[in-house]
């Protein structure tokens, strides 16, 4: 218990309940979605703008949010005419994203401070004032939430109806786009660009093993991704080894567990059934 004395601990343990809090909302509303591998396009994408920053010497944080934004919405853009598929207009600024950040990071003259952190993560080097840029964010991602959480609901699982309610959902995708964009940046340097899309996806995959409405399974999500995120920082800390694949390695663990135990649990009531019915 000694380690909880020191800063860059105590921060760390903010960073993930920050992450756990704006996962779990931007996280289910993917899942729901299904449009999980939107937010890995983004991700990656962002990557170009790591490179853009890096080499025209400005902050590569807002460099990269420049480009994920625009990329996200070069992606809804692309599908909405029916005319390219979503998951090819993925690809394709997936693609674009990663080529333009190598090719800017190799003409970058020097050193490049900090790119391995973006790539890999690394949340023990989480300073007060990021903490402070995310729980801005985490505000108003939670405001937004409160104040429109029925069309989001809507628009998330069936935006037919929800058309036919009156709701504008493609207002709703694109607020809910640029928040996606904005968590995947201010998460990139805490988890990493290679493992992001976990952080974002597997807490609610295990949430929905045991519950099916929407706001169960924001707030299990967002207990789930704390208490791995928890144990995973703990881990790293003591074995020496990258945070964001500990927390990740450790969600994937739980998954597996839960959903052992999910087919026992079904398993044992379909034999329960069938006794009954027998009788």
């Amino acid at each position: 218990m000694d380690i909880l004395q020191y800063a860059f601990f105590q921060n760390a343990l903010w960073g993930i309940l920050l992450i756990s809090v704006t996962g779990a909302i931007i996280g289910t509303y993917i899942v729901t979605r299904r449009m999980v591998f939107i937010t890995g396009g983004i991700t990656h994408a962002s990557f170009g703008g790591l490179g853009i920053g890096y080499y025209m010497g400005i902050n590569p944080t807002l460099s990269a949010l420049v480009f994920a934004i625009l990329s996200a919405f070069g992606v809804e853009w692309l599908a909405r005419g029916k005319q390219v598929r979503e998951d090819s207009a993925i690809a394709v600024f997936w693609a674009l994203g990663m080529a333009i950040g190598i090719i800017f990071i190799f003409l970058t003259p020097g050193y490049t401070p900090g790119l391995s952190e973006f790539l890999f993560g690394n949340i023990l080097t989480i300073t007060s004032t990021d903490i402070l840029i995310f729980t801005l964010f985490a505000a108003l991602l939670l405001l937004f939430v409160l104040l429109f959480y029925r069309p989001i609901l809507y628009a998330a699982f069936d935006s037919d109806f929800a058309r036919t309610q009156g709701i504008r959902v493609t207002t709703i995708n694109a607020c809910m786009t640029f928040f996606i964009a904005i968590d995947v940046v201010l998460s990139i340097r805490l988890i990493g660009i290679m493992l992001l899309i976990s952080i974002l996806s597997l807490p609610q995959m295990i949430a929905e093993l045991f519950c099916s409405r929407y706001k169960q399974m924001m707030f299990l999500s967002m207990l789930i991704s704390f208490v791995c995120g928890v144990a995973g920082l703990v881990i790293s800390t003591f074995i020496n080894v990258p945070t964001g694949a500990s927390i990740v390695f450790t969600l994937v663990v739980v998954y597996a567990v839960a959903k052992i135990c999910n087919r026992m649990a079904a398993g044992q009531r379909k034999k329960r059934l069938r006794k009954a019915a027998e009788q």
